[in-house]
């Protein structure tokens, strides 16, 4: 079985010009909140939603959509892939892991990530910044959610006989997380026991980065399953071929648009050599059809770097209601296939 999830890129109105209607933007968040909620009859395993900031997208507190969502469906594994940990200090992130696991009724998914560097330089954060936060959070958040109590002593963050407060409902933990898109970040997931998700490159460079991982998870004595492996792809879905085509080329040109256009791709931004971070957009990254053949090339694709989960970035930056039309179509077409394979 593969199990199906949406990754939520939730798009801005207007753009960097053009400030939308206030009014508009409410409803856009009404809209996709009742679209959250129909896609749980849909039979989706979960949302993970995504952060960002500074443009682009509205997904600067993922977490609050999170605990709005928990209050209208029942059965959604909800997360965040990921929760951009070098902004934030280490208590809030685990005391806001605790909360919402108990809003959404033990239905929390843990998710972390180091951050985009184009993004964390607005901040006048470097990338080696940012892992150095990243691996020292983690630390504290791994040993938070195993312990009653904690103290730690490190570079950016020291407190002693920390009581956080609540814990999760899910015991031990809540499943846990992070992004890669390395044979190294995959091996430092394997060392920790926590699963991953990763996309963009090839299904070829995905299967070693996922064989490292499952290599690195043997010599540590811990053997995933499929369950700890996700891959994340663009996918595009239309009634007819031909729609879907149309559409496809729509997303890719919105693409081509938002790393011409978008300040932060510039290439004098520190620690980001590609305008995609250092790694490979691949033509495998778009998966583009009807839903049957969606589905079909979704099946391929796990199978092929043997990943159980399967998180799909919904016709990307699409007028809402293409986007509401995909939901639909995937729903109630591909989900049954990728169930069944």
């Amino acid at each position: 079985m593969i199990k199906p999830w949406i990754f939520e890129f939730l798009p801005e109105l207007g753009s960097p010009g053009t400030e939308p209607d206030p009014r508009d933007v409410a409803n856009l968040f009404a809209r996709y909140l009742d679209l959250w909620v129909h896609d749980e009859a849909l039979g989706f395993e979960g949302i993970f939603f995504s952060e960002h900031h500074f443009g682009g997208s509205y997904s600067a507190s993922p977490n609050l959509l999170i605990a709005a969502l928990s209050q209208r469906t029942t059965r959604l594994r909800l997360g965040v892939m990921g929760v951009v940990v070098p902004y934030y200090h280490p208590a809030r992130v685990v005391e806001e892991i605790g909360m919402l696991d108990h809003l959404t009724g033990g239905r929390l998914e843990i998710g972390t990530a180091i951050g985009v560097p184009q993004e964390l330089s607005r901040l006048n954060m470097t990338m080696a910044e940012a892992r150095e936060r990243n691996d020292e959070t983690v630390a504290i958040v791994d040993s938070a959610l195993a312990n009653r109590v904690i103290s730690h002593r490190g570079k950016y963050f020291s407190f002693s006989d920390l009581r956080l407060l609540p814990r999760p409902l899910q015991q031990p933990s809540p499943p846990r997380w992070t992004t890669v898109v390395s044979i190294e970040s995959a091996r430092r997931a394997a060392r920790r026991r926590i699963k991953i998700s990763t996309g963009f490159n090839s299904t070829q460079m995905i299967k070693r980065i996922f064989d490292a991982y499952r290599e690195e998870a043997d010599a540590a004595g811990f053997h995933p399953t499929l369950d700890y492996l996700a891959l994340r792809r663009r996918v595009t879905v239309g009634p007819t071929n031909e729609q879907a085509r149309v559409y496809g080329q729509a997303v890719s040109e919105r693409l081509k648009s938002f790393v011409a256009q978008d300040e932060r791709l510039s290439t004098n931004v520190p620690d980001a050599p590609a305008p995609f971070g250092g790694f490979t957009l691949s033509d495998q990254e778009f998966v583009t059809g009807t839903a049957k053949d969606v589905a079909q090339n979704i099946i391929e694709q796990c199978h092929a770097v043997g990943a159980g989960h399967f998180l799909a970035v919904f016709n990307w930056s699409a007028p809402f209601d293409e986007v509401a039309q995909a939901h639909e179509l995937f729903g109630r077409e591909a989900i049954p296939l990728l169930r069944k394979a």
